[in-house]
């Protein structure tokens, strides 16, 4: 038989208990007097009773001490060789939810715990209740043993009684209080807005609802609130805001969770981008001076970078404005010259960008070789480089390079001797992405980021259209609901690659944490907008008409902007995985593991919905060309049955 099987409801300690036993008071709470994270000095003396989790055990032989922790902290308790309690108390597994009361007492001088705040005192354990046994652990909660990730998002709820994800979470609801607070009062009123809607083009897969009452049509969730947002705008309703789940069926990255993620979506009338711009800045400075601790955060206006100059000087639009490398464009030194390589490539519409490297030339040798090699792992064909030394330049490019052309190098990129430079040629929107990534590299390399500090930056003046590289087609570059600077004017007699839009993203240390714009409220701007991107009057019509029918009755001009929850607590927890500050996420496959979601359904419910499955053929495990669902079948588990239609 199991030891907790036997073993009684209250397991109970001397006879010779204080007057002052809190199990003897019956006006006290069956569980606790005080959290485990509340007993000080001024306890001592008096009883009380804690519940919680076995942190850990630590049996000294004579004594046994029992870290006790629940939400609000950790109190040590302990109990002598002589108790009845001590035996049973042994065989307690830990993660075990225990009750247990007794006297608080100063701990001795050299057992104080200065990193603990009940670190002072401890229980004198007398009386112990289970009030549930654990099994075995899948993981350790007081150590980390750096268990996989699969592992502990099976078991999610062991793995947020950790500390760190513990206090993630905690850190997380303080965030969305804080900025909750916040934008009521700067004036915003919260709403909440619908999330089964109509699918919209937004840049991602919609995630899909059928309609029982409807069939063959679906909802879709929302990939955000934008229509609705600029609706309640034009309802009349000034500054609006919610904390926003979003729904996109997209792969995950370290900063993106596939699935759902939560925005603070807001949105404003009769403003311009920097009223929107004056409205947001003092939310993220005051949320993360809150929450940074010691680290440095932007303060005043955040730089604002256009596109243009941001993907010129730091390879994205999304700079880590910690690292002190700027690219260069050298395309000019190289055209024409003697190093035949970048200048025959020039001739048929290469760029050169040159990414500094201060310091670098007293490098050794090898250095350079390990950057032409992680170059060539990437998919390029090498990194070029020019080691600066007395006077001139040296290497295999130098070499090649008439002497004017390297000292005018190094004048453009701000480097002397004692420095280097690295190259990448090539097609612009194949070279500048790659610059970025060389830029982060050198800087890694050579220890320059800065440290303890967000650097926040506004990127402006994003082009309004773009052209697909492979169907060679204009589309929407960003926001499609986004003004074009100059209006109607501009989109009639501008070469449309030229528009830019009244379009921003807000980037701290390098993660975008969200994209905004002064909105497109015109209806014949928008009819004409959509025009150059492919979408005829009768397209807009049917996939806007409720946002086109309320422009037509008075829009006022209005913007927004929609922070990421997740990325900012990410940053501010100093996480490198979204799923890290987030209490159930999906692993990267887009699965709940937890709840074992997604999942097949009933052949009735699908019957309900009007849904028939087609699905793609699966290999059999037992052999290569057995198939077990081809198209049309149900999966395994449900029932298969045909009603003889297509």
């Amino acid at each position: 038989m199991c030891f907790f099987a036997r073993l009684p409801i209250i397991i109970e300690g001397r006879q010779e208990q204080s007057e002052t036993s809190v199990v003897n008071d019956p006006s006290q709470h069956p569980y606790r007097s005080h959290t485990c994270g509340e007993l000080r000095p001024e306890h001592t003396g008096s009883h009380a009773r804690l519940s919680g989790w076995i942190h850990r055990k630590r049996d000294h032989g004579n004594l046994l001490f029992v870290d006790l922790r629940d939400h609000y902290g950790l109190t040590q308790c302990v109990i002598d060789v002589s108790s009845p309690l001590f035996a049973a108390s042994e065989q307690v597994r830990p993660e075990s939810v225990i009750t247990v009361t007794g006297k608080v007492v100063d701990r001795d001088a050299e057992t104080v715990n200065p990193n603990l705040p009940t670190g002072q005192v401890e229980l004198r354990i007398e009386e112990m209740e289970v009030l549930s046994a654990a099994d075995m652990l899948p993981f350790q909660v007081a150590v980390d043993d750096n268990a996989p990730e699969d592992l502990r998002l099976r078991h999610r709820f062991i793995d947020l009684r950790r500390e760190h994800i513990h206090d993630n979470m905690v850190l997380r609801s303080q965030v969305i209080s804080s900025i909750r607070r916040r934008m009521v009062e700067q004036g915003f009123t919260e709403f909440q807005t619908p999330i089964l809607t109509a699918s919209s083009p937004e840049g991602a897969r919609d995630y899909l609802v059928p309609s029982r009452l409807h069939p063959g049509k679906f909802y879709a969730l929302p990939q955000a609130p934008q229509q609705f947002k600029q609706l309640l705008m034009v309802a009349g309703f000034d500054r609006y805001f919610q904390i926003s789940p979003c729904f996109r069926d997209e792969d995950a990255r370290a900063d993106r969770s596939p699935g759902e993620f939560y925005q603070l979506d807001l949105e404003m009338s009769f403003v311009t981008q920097e009223d929107v711009f004056a409205a947001v800045e003092p939310v993220m400075t005051g949320v993360f001076e809150e929450f940074s601790g010691e680290r440095s955060v932007t303060q005043g206006s955040y730089p604002r970078i256009p596109f243009a100059e941001s993907m010129l000087k730091y390879g994205s639009d999304k700079p880590d404005l910690r690292n002190p490398l700027i690219i260069s464009d050298v395309t000019e030194s190289f055209h024409e010259s003697g190093f035949g390589i970048f200048a025959k490539a020039i001739e048929s519409g290469a760029v050169v960008r040159a990414i500094p490297a201060p310091g670098a030339a007293a490098r050794p040798r090898s250095y350079f070789d390990k950057l032409n090699d992680w170059a060539r792992e990437e998919g390029q064909a090498g990194l070029g480089y020019i080691i600066f030394e007395d006077g001139g330049g040296k290497g295999p490019i130098a070499k090649n390079l008439e002497a004017e052309r390297v000292s005018a190098i190094a004048k453009t990129v701000g480097l002397g001797d004692g420095d280097a430079v690295f190259f990448v040629c090539g097609k612009e929107h194949e070279s500048v992405p790659f610059a970025g990534a060389v830029r982060t590299q050198v800087c890694d390399d050579l220890d320059l980021l800065e440290k303890d500090c967000f650097r926040f930056c506004w990127i402006v003046d994003y082009p309004m259209y773009g052209l697909d590289e492979t169907t060679h087609k204009l589309g929407f570059s960003h926001n499609p609901f986004s003004m074009p600077q100059g209006g109607l004017e501009a989109l009639e007699n501008e070469d449309p690659l030229t528009v830019k839009a009244w379009q921003y993203d807000i980037v701290c240390n390098g993660v975008e944490l969200s994209s905004g714009a002064i909105r497109n409220h015109l209806p014949e701007v928008m009819y004409k907008a959509f025009s150059i991107a492919g979408y005829s009057r009768e397209d807009v019509e049917e996939q806007f008409g409720g946002l086109l029918a309320a422009f037509k009755f008075g829009a006022p001009p209005h913007g927004g902007s929609a922070p990421g929850i997740d990325r900012i607590v990410m940053l501010l927890a100093d996480e490198p995985n979204i799923r890290e500050v987030i209490a159930f996420p999906m692993n990267q496959q887009a699965q709940d593991l937890l709840m074992q979601a997604p999942a097949e359904v009933p052949m009735e419910r699908l019957r309900e919905l009007h849904i028939k499955l087609n699905l793609p053929p699966v290999k059999k495990t037992g052999g290569e060309n057995e198939v077990v669902n081809d198209c049309g079948d149900q999966p395994k588990g449900n029932k298969m049955e045909s009603d003889g239609k297509e």
